[in-house]
């Protein structure tokens, strides 16, 4: 898991655990969590929001310019 073997994943959460306490880690991790959750629903929303502006077609074109000039008053 990202390259890392188990004793330095262990290193790691050591570190992790004095750092902040016992107490604290539940906290963290579920505040990790939820923002990873949030992260991931508004990535999902604005995918779908890309898509459907992409599948839409226009409503209505601009009125486009006469080639020809009319000289009827000149």
């Amino acid at each position: 898991m990202f390259g890392m073997g188990p004793w330095e994943l262990l290193l790691v959460f050591l570190a992790v655990l004095l750092l902040f306490g016992a107490k604290r880690l539940p906290e963290i991790a579920s505040g990790l969590g939820k923002g990873i959750k949030e992260f991931k629903k508004a990535v999902k929303d604005t995918s779908k929001e890309l898509k459907g502006t992409l599948d839409e077609e226009p409503e209505s074109k601009p009125p486009s310019k006469p080639d020809a000039k009319d000289d009827s008053g000149k």
